[in-house]
């Protein structure tokens, strides 16, 4: 599957600065013109979504970021495994530690399915 293209983000404190300058707008046209205030009330309605989308985006970039390194310490993990696999079992008692280990790091693994403790050995990637 080829990789998608990369979406610019937005500049949300931008985003959240033109939101606010347009629900000033708003406001003062419902001032002064009060015979179309029911016209200005809905886009002004529709306006007030923005900072609940905005705090929503920030939850998301967020939960895409611990994601990302979660996917880049299950392939480091997976890395060393195959490396201590193409070493052989004599250089490494328990080759698949490190992805157990990673696992259940994440979750995705009870401990209680872990049976084989490697304290000296190093796990190849980025922790947080």
């Amino acid at each position: 599957m080829p990789n998608p293209t990369p979406v610019s983000s937005p500049d949300l404190h931008e985003v959240s600065t033109q939101n606010q300058h347009a629900r000033r707008l708003v406001a003062g046209c419902a001032r002064v013109t009060p015979a179309l205030s029911q016209l200005w009330w809905h886009i002004d309605r529709g306006l007030s979504d923005v900072p609940v989308l905005i705090s929503e985006i920030i939850g998301l970039r967020r939960e895409i970021s611990i994601r990302g390194l979660e996917r880049a310490n299950l392939a480091a993990a997976a890395r060393a495994t195959l490396a201590a696999l193409a070493a052989g079992r004599d250089a490494d008692p328990d080759p698949l530690w490190y992805l157990r280990d990673e696992l259940v790091s994440q979750g995705l693994l009870p401990e209680h399915e872990v049976t084989t403790d490697n304290p000296g050995a190093t796990t190849g990637g980025p922790r947080e």
